[in-house]
C-alpha cells in the first residue's frame, strides 16, 4: 500500500499532537523531540509534524510512502521517463528512519518517494542545503551528495 506523506511545520508540538489524535482517532506512531508522525489508515496517510515556531509555511514538505526499495526504483524510472528532474539520494537518515528515497521537484514544492527501512535514532544524516526552496525543509536533500536526473 502506498500513502500520501504530509510533513507540517507546528509551532507546539504537544499541541498538534492533541488536535490530530483527536482529529484522526489515533496516536502518532513515532514520537522523538521536535517530531511526531501518524500513519493513518483511512485515509490513508502519513502525517509528520515537524516543530518549527519560526516557519513561514505551514507545509515542510510532501511525499509518497511506498512499501519497499523496488516501488522506490519502479517510480523514479517512471518519473524521469516523463521529465521531471530528480534528485536520487538512496540509503539515508530523515524523520527518525533508514530510508531510500529520491525527491522530485515541481508545482512550487519538492516531494519525496521514499520506504522506510528501518527506525533511527537521530533525526537526518544530511545538513539542510541553502538552495532549496526551503531552507526549512526537514531532511532536504544534499545536492552536493546526490545524483542529479536532468529533465528530458
Amino acid at each position: 500500500m502506498s500513502r500520501l506523506q504530509l510533513a507540517l511545520n507546528v509551532r507546539n508540538l504537544d499541541a498538534a499532537i492533541a488536535h490530530y489524535s483527536k482529529l484522526f482517532g489515533t496516536v502518532p506512531a513515532k514520537i522523538r523531540p521536535g517530531y511526531a508522525n501518524f500513519a493513518i489508515e483511512n485515509p490513508p496517510l502519513k502525517l509528520v509534524l515537524i516543530e518549527n515556531p519560526t516557519a513561514t509555511d505551514s507545509i515542510n514538505h510532501m511525499g509518497v510512502e511506498v512499501q519497499s526499495v523496488d516501488e522506490v526504483r519502479a517510480e523514479h524510472e517512471r518519473i524521469t521517463s516523463v521529465g521531471l528532474p530528480t534528485w536520487v539520494e538512496g540509503e539515508t537518515t530523515c524523520c527518525y528512519a533508514v530510508q531510500d528515497k529520491f525527491w522530485v521537484e515541481g508545482g512550487d514544492h519538492r516531494y519525496e518517494v521514499y520506504t522506510v527501512l528501518a527506525d533511527a535514532e537521530q533525526m537526518k544524516n544530511t545538513p539542510k542545503v541553502a538552495d532549496v526552496r526551503s531552507a526549512e525543509v526537514c531532511c532536504a536533500p544534499d545536492t552536493q551528495s546526490v545524483t542529479i536526473t536532468a529533465q528530458r
